[in-house]
């Protein structure tokens, strides 16, 4: 009866212990999940609903006089998907940090970044104001690479993610300073 009774006792402890300890990490992994489906959901909302209210826009585009290099309608969209999703990993790389000063600050310029970006169409397609689009998107690139800098700062992984945003916003300045000088 004595083996019994270790047993038992090892199995209440094993159930204890380990039992205990899978709940708690069920629970954390929950936690990771939700707070890694809104970082994706918010940038990809804001690209959305910007999207959204430009829809006709490439019916424009297609009609502007372009520089070389400029690619066919279709790519922006794609583009711009995975250029959000790229954002919102990185974003969770920092909320999942630890608490600092220059995360706090970091997310603040990347909130700035995406009201920037969010209403630089509106400004290029609905207004048509090419040149003043074209100066707003040299702000958003500036706050990208404040961005980029933070975000490094927190977590070198962060920080990566968004080159290729800052290459694509680079790229499209190049688009929109053109199309500017070309469709006065």
């Amino acid at each position: 009866m004595p083996f019994l009774n270790a047993k038992i006792n090892f199995r209440i402890y094993f159930q204890r212990q380990y039992c205990h300890n899978f709940q708690q990490e069920v629970s954390r992994m929950k936690k990771k999940t939700k707070t890694l489906l809104i970082c994706l959901a918010i940038p990809i909302s804001v690209g959305a609903v910007s999207g959204w209210l430009t829809r006709n826009s490439m019916d424009t585009f297609k009609l502007l006089d372009k520089p070389p290099l400029a690619p066919p309608g279709w790519v922006f969209p794609v583009a711009w998907t995975i250029l959000y999703v790229l954002m919102g990993i990185a974003s969770y790389l920092v909320c999942t940090a630890k608490q600092s000063e220059c995360r706090r600050d970091g997310l603040i310029v990347y909130a700035a970044q995406l009201a920037v970006n969010f209403f630089w169409p509106m400004f290029f397609f609905l207004g048509q104001w090419y040149f003043f689009s074209f100066v707003w998107l040299v702000l958003l690139w500036f706050l990208v690479l404040v961005t980029i800098r933070f975000f490094y700062a927190v977590n070198k992984n962060a920080g990566y993610l968004l080159i290729p945003y800052l290459a694509w916003v680079t790229f499209a300045g190049y688009l929109n300073f053109f199309i500017s000088i070309m469709n006065p």
